[in-house]
C-alpha cells in the first residue's frame, strides 16, 4: 500500500509538469494549513454515538495551468491531515456511555481540476489517502455500575484496517493576484475503514467524510 501511495504521488507531479511541458512558465508551488470537520459516513452502526471532530490540516501544493490565461490548471497535493470522530458524551447505548475521541493521522494527496474566473475558483479531482497511524483516547462509563475504564486506549490494531484509501476533493475558494488563497472543501471516501469480513458493529461500512478550511499561498512564478 505504501507503493501505491508513492506511485499515485509521483504519476500526479508528473502530470503537472507534463501539462506544463507546453508552458515556459507559470508552474507555483506553495503551501496551506488550515482545519478539518471530520466524523464517519457510510452505514455506519450506532451512528448517533460519533460527532463531528476538529482536527489540523496542511502542507505543500503545486499548481500547473493547462492552459495560457490559468483559467484552467491542474494542482496536485501533500498534506498531513488529522480526520476521526468525537464520541458522544450525551448519548447512553446500552448500559454503557462514550466520551473521548479517536484521531486517525493521514498523508492525504489530492489531484484537482481547477477552474479560476477572476479571484473565484472551483476545484475537484481524485484524492489518495494513506493513514498513518490511529489512536483512540475514548473512557466507557458503566451507568449502573459507575465504573469507568479505557475503552481502545492508545495506538490503534491496524491490521483491520484499510491504510490505502480512494476518495475524491472538491470544493471552492478564492485566490487574490499576489497568491493568497483561502479554500473550502469536501472530502469523501470510496474505502471503507474497515476491511473486508471485518465483524466489529461500530466501524464495519463506516468511511472517512470530512469538511476543510484552509489558508494557502501559491509563490509567484518568474
Amino acid at each position: 500500500m505504501k507503493k501505491s501511495f508513492i506511485i499515485a504521488g509521483s504519476l500526479a507531479i508528473a502530470a503537472a509538469f507534463g501539462a506544463q511541458e507546453s508552458r515556459a512558465q507559470g508552474v507555483r508551488v506553495g503551501v496551506k494549513a488550515g482545519a478539518n470537520l471530520s466524523n464517519l459516513a457510510g452505514d455506519v452502526t450506532n451512528e448517533d454515538r460519533f460527532e463531528n471532530k476538529f482536527g489540523f490540516v496542511g502542507g505543500v501544493m503545486l499548481n500547473a495551468p493547462l492552459i495560457a490565461d490559468g483559467f484552467l490548471s491542474i494542482q496536485p497535493e501533500l498534506l498531513y491531515s488529522q480526520k476521526g470522530y468525537k464520541n458522544n458524551s450525551s448519548s447512553v447505548f446500552g448500559t454503557y456511555k462514550y466520551e473521548g475521541r479517536a484521531n486517525y493521522n493521514y498523508l492525504d494527496l489530492p489531484v484537482l481540476v481547477k477552474i479560476k474566473a477572476g479571484g473565484f475558483f472551483v476545484e475537484a479531482g481524485p484524492q489518495f489517502n494513506y493513514l498513518l497511524n490511529r489512536n483512540d483516547k475514548t473512557v466507557r462509563t458503566n451507568n449502573v455500575t459507575g465504573t469507568r475504564a479505557d475503552y481502545n486506549s492508545g495506538d490503534y490494531d491496524l491490521s483491520n484496517v484499510n491504510r490505502f484509501e480512494v476518495g475524491y476533493a472538491a470544493g471552492l475558494g478564492f485566490q487574490s493576484e499576489n497568491g493568497l488563497i483561502l479554500d473550502l472543501r469536501y472530502n469523501g471516501s470510496f474505502t471503507d475503514f474497515t476491511k473486508d469480513g471485518y465483524q466489529g458493529n461500530d466501524l464495519r461500512n463506516a468511511r472517512n467524510s470530512l469538511f476543510q478550511l484552509s489558508l494557502g499561498y501559491l509563490i509567484t512564478s518568474r
